[in-house]
């Protein structure tokens, strides 16, 4: 009878196990992990590895050979009851479009995929169709639906603006807001900073992304060949289940900022105006909103509250925006900012 153990950071020697074993099936070992485990042989070796980060499972290998004896299920069960253990009931997993049929047979359900790439699924058979009901509630049949995707870390002047420009162009604008906490400014704080910040336009329905459109922090890079490829795969996936959500809302249009210096939103960008036309979509790449020849950028905002340059930073935001980060409220989120040694995403 084999036991499941979990493996510390801390331990060199089983992490060192750990990395060798992914290695074996072409994988290096994620670096957003915030809990691992292992199977081990009689000598102390170990044979079989998964890990988690956040309510997701990954980063799984088990050794040549010991494959076919169920050692892979046992990693399975054990994480999922770890993350019950956690209150992570909702479970996601991306795979190998070669091994989703076993995690299918362990009651996960693929949610979209990346052809020849990588296959996103959940332990929800009904997960993604019932929040594609629910934002149906939204739908209207007549006039135009568009609808723009953001982070908003925080609300600037340049989100702003491209509402605005977007809004002015259709009937009614579907924003969502990536609902991930992964980032420096908290995701309610931000949802509500966008929902301030746009309350002036009224055919503005906003919506939370919920686990489906994913940021940078949860996707997995570990089984990837490399960072572009990486950056890639998770634009073109974020585009397929947008695809599905466009079609739930009869939205047929999608508005971006340009991006000049963002490597990541540059190739979202590259990605989302060649694969949404062929969906039917338009897509619209807006000129930035500048500030003295400079687009305005949120992470031009968050290095002027690391640097405490409150005058570039009242330049930068909206009224609603800089009004939070006078709060008591904002103290604890500016000290953690002040606090991060990089504060520009690449």
């Amino acid at each position: 009878m084999s036991y499941v153990s979990r493996i510390f950071p801390t331990d060199k020697r089983g992490m060192a196990q750990v990395d060798a074993l992914l290695a074996q099936e072409g994988i290096s070992r994620d670096k957003n992990l915030d809990y691992t485990c292992g199977i081990y042989d009689e000598d102390f070796r170990v044979i079989a590895t998964g890990s988690c980060f956040g309510n997701t499972l990954r980063c799984f290998a088990v050794d040549h050979g010991h494959q076919g004896e169920g050692l892979l299920n046992e990693i399975i069960s054990h994480l999922i009851d770890y993350q019950a253990g956690r209150g992570n009931i909702r479970l996601f997993l991306y795979t190998k479009p070669g091994t989703a049929k076993f995690f299918g047979d362990l009651g996960f359900y693929e949610i979209t995929r990346v052809p020849e790439r990588l296959v996103f699924m959940e332990n929800r058979r009904d997960g993604f169709s019932a929040y594609l009901t629910a934002l149906e509630k939204d739908k209207k049949e007549d006039g135009v639906s568009a609808a723009i995707v953001m982070n908003a870390n925080p609300f600037t002047l340049g989100h702003q603006y491209l509402v605005e420009q977007a809004a002015a162009q259709c009937d009614r604008l579907h924003l969502f807001v990536v609902s991930e906490d992964a980032s420096l400014i908290p995701a309610a704080v931000r949802k509500k900073l966008v929902q301030e910040g746009v309350r002036h336009l009224p055919n503005v329905i906003l919506h939370d992304c919920g686990p489906y459109m994913i940021s940078s922090a949860t996707f997995p890079s570990y089984f990837l060949k490399d960072s572009e490829t990486v950056i890639e795969s998770q634009a073109r996936l974020d585009v397929e289940i947008f695809i599905r959500i466009a079609r739930a809302l009869r939205i047929t249009a999608r508005y971006v900022g340009e991006e000049p210096t963002s490597q990541v939103t540059g190739m979202y960008n590259r990605v989302m105006a060649d694969a949404l036309p062929q969906a039917g979509i338009n897509c619209h790449i807006l000129p930035r909103k500048a500030l003295d020849g400079q687009p305005i950028s949120a992470s031009t905002v968050r290095m002027a509250i690391k640097t405490g340059d409150d005058a570039l930073l009242r330049s930068l935001v909206p009224d609603t925006t800089w009004n939070w980060l006078q709060s008591p409220e904002a103290a604890p989120v500016i000290q953690r900012i002040k606090g991060e040694s990089d504060v520009v995403h690449y």
